[in-house]
């Protein structure tokens, strides 16, 4: 048993390491942002963060905004599909789906900016697509007889938290 206890010991680190990433340097870069649960979470749940320096972090929680910003406007353009009579409902609901579907493209340009490393315009994609969804909420604020569905709210925060994670490690690479 000596032998392959030890081997098997090796490979379920390894394997650990792999789902968990570095977690030395995921730690310390998620001490730099303002959701440190959200970033810490994110991150371990991405097996490529096992081999990503920092900016490939940043870029890990750029696809997690991509994710929360293209599922929100996929959601928003599906309950189009349920409101067919309400037409100030539908215009909303598809100017929210257009936000959002803006944010998840901002969020896309940043990546090029992260490869060139032109922080200035990852910041500023990344600003922007933190915005968008308050355009969808302005958007509900106009027919004060809509209420604001509790579930694009949360969605809303959650891509606005997502945002400023990747701010604070583009402030850290930056600096």
């Amino acid at each position: 048993m000596g032998p392959y206890f030890f081997i098997f010991s090796i490979i379920i680190s390894l394997a650990l390491t792999l789902v968990n990433g570095d977690a030395g340097l995921i730690q310390k870069t998620c001490k730099t942002t303002k959701y440190y649960d959200l970033c810490v979470s994110s991150l371990k749940s991405d097996p490529t963060s096992a081999n990503s320096d920092t900016k490939g972090l940043a870029m890990i929680m750029v696809g997690v905004g991509m994710a929360n910003a293209t599922a929100t406007s996929t959601l928003l353009s599906s309950q189009l599909l349920t409101t067919k009579n309400d037409t100030i409902m539908r215009k909303v609901l598809k100017e929210c789906s257009d936000k959002y579907a803006h944010a998840a493209d901002a969020l896309q340009a940043s990546v090029q900016d992260f490869d060139s490393e032109l922080y200035d315009y990852v910041y500023m994609h990344i600003m922007a697509a933190a915005d968008y969804p308050n355009a969808c909420h302005n958007a509900f604020r106009r027919y004060p007889r809509l209420v604001y569905p509790q579930q694009i709210a949360r969605r809303e925060d959650g891509l606005k938290h997502i945002c400023d994670v990747v701010l604070g490690i583009v402030d850290h690479l930056a600096s």
